[in-house]
Parts: C-alpha cells; sequence; structure tokens
C-alpha cells in the first residue's frame, strides 16, 4: 500500500524539531514519499512555462534576471495528458490549497505568532505557492522578507546531492541591534553567516518572519546550474481581535 501524501506531509511537518536561533526555523528531509518525489520531479514544467520574475510585476524590472517562476496552475497545465489524469503537481495544488496545510504550518510556529501579533489576535491570512527556477549567478543579500510575511517555506527539488551548498542561508547583522521590516536588502559584509539549509533532494526548509529574520542565497558561482523549488508563503491579509469566550 503506498503513502497517502498528503497525510505524509502532514505529519512529517507536525513533529518537525522547531530550532529558534537565530529566529524560528526548521529543516526536513524526505518531506514528500520517496517514490513519490520522483514523479514529482520528473515532471517539473519546460521552461517555456516559466516567466521571468521581474516580468511578473512582484520586482523592478531587471531585478533578479536569473530567476523565473511558473504558477501551480501552469504546471498543471503543462502536465496534462490527453486522457487527462491527474498528475502529481495537480495533487500539490490541492495539498497546499487547503485552509488545513496551512493551519498546520502554523500550528508548529504558535509562540512565534503569539508574540509578533499577540496571543489575543487572530492571524486573517492568505496563501500563494509557486514553482522557482533560478540559474547561475543569482544571489539575494540578505533581508527579511515582505512586512505581511508570516511564514516561508522552500521545498527543494533537485535530481541529486550535488549542488547542496546552494541552499538558503541564515545571517545575524554585526549590530546586534539592526531590525528590518523587509523592505530593504542589505550587504553581506554587514552580517555572519549562521547556517546554510542544504539544497537536497525532497527537503524542506521552514522559517518565520521577523524583523532579524536576516537570510539569503550567496552568489551561485558554479556554471550551467538550474536550482529547483518551490515556495509556499503564508502572508498576513488583516488581524482581528479574538472573540471572548462567553461566561459559564
Amino acid at each position: 500500500m503506498s503513502f497517502d501524501v498528503e497525510q505524509y506531509v502532514h505529519y512529517r511537518i507536525a513533529n518537525a524539531q522547531l530550532l529558534s536561533y537565530p529566529f524560528p526555523h526548521f529543516y526536513l528531509q524526505d518531506i514528500f514519499p520517496p517514490d513519490w518525489y520522483q514523479e514529482l520531479i520528473a515532471r517539473l514544467p519546460p521552461q517555456e512555462y516559466y516567466v521571468r520574475l521581474d516580468e511578473t510585476g512582484s520586482v523592478t524590472k531587471g531585478a533578479y534576471p536569473e530567476r523565473f517562476v511558473c504558477t501551480l496552475s501552469d504546471a498543471m497545465r503543462a502536465e496534462e495528458t490527453e486522457e487527462g489524469e491527474p498528475g502529481p503537481w495537480r495533487e500539490i495544488a490541492n495539498i497546499m490549497g487547503r485552509p488545513q496545510f496551512a493551519h498546520r504550518v502554523l500550528g508548529l510556529f504558535n509562540d512565534a505568532v503569539a508574540r509578533r501579533f499577540g496571543a489575543k489576535s487572530e492571524v486573517d491570512f492568505e496563501v500563494d505557492c509557486r514553482l522557482v527556477r533560478d540559474f547561475s549567478n543569482y544571489a539575494i543579500a540578505p533581508h527579511t522578507d515582505s512586512p505581511r510575511k508570516i511564514v516561508s517555506l522552500l521545498f527543494y527539488m533537485p535530481a541529486d546531492e550535488s549542488l547542496k551548498s546552494l541552499g538558503t542561508s541564515l545571517y545575524v547583522p554585526n549590530d546586534p541591534d539592526l531590525h528590518c521590516d523587509g523592505r530593504r536588502h542589505h550587504s553581506f559584509s554587514d552580517f555572519k553567516k549562521v547556517m546554510t539549509a542544504s539544497y537536497m533532494p525532497n527537503s524542506l526548509f521552514g522559517f518565520f518572519k521577523t524583523d532579524q529574520a536576516f537570510h539569503g542565497v550567496e552568489r551561485i558561482e558554479l556554471a550551467r546550474v538550474q536550482r529547483d523549488s518551490m515556495l509556499y508563503n503564508i502572508n498576513v491579509r488583516k488581524l482581528a481581535p479574538r472573540a471572548s469566550a462567553a461566561p459559564a
């Protein structure tokens, strides 16, 4: 009997070891059933389904020319067959699109959510998920992400371990009082690198947004690199006070 993919992912995330320094994060291997992961990466969309990031309107023109993105809708379109059989990207879209998945992820960061938003605040959130493909020379300097960001998940999708050094790194500022709401990027020279989440097959790196959640990717110096991953973000839509419990 094969694993149920959704329950497998929920199990792995629910039992992840959360690390607190320098900000809340976790790293998992085998986030998907191994055989199913091989099917998933075999169905990664061809390059024509990807759009250069600076053509999406989410960054300024000319920024990050080595980064391309693909929506889950386009990934599903790329895997369509004449028989109309659902493929692994449709299953991914179903899993990631359900509110149960977002709540599972947020549950791992309960304490961080309470510290950031207050114990009596209820977070109204929305999610987005996309495939990302980076090429040689890609880099992104230390930053803390958009002020609306709550949690980011980075699903790494290489075929083997040959590029394991190319994962996302965490940094602490040389100035311990440096805080950033996420509206700017900083110089690598102003930080010390703490760790790098290995870019390994079937792995997941997740972290909670704070004003000191500095992370980045150092320039990919190797030639002819293709770095495939999937980004899943939980963002604030609005905050509303939690309703008081009725008196007994």
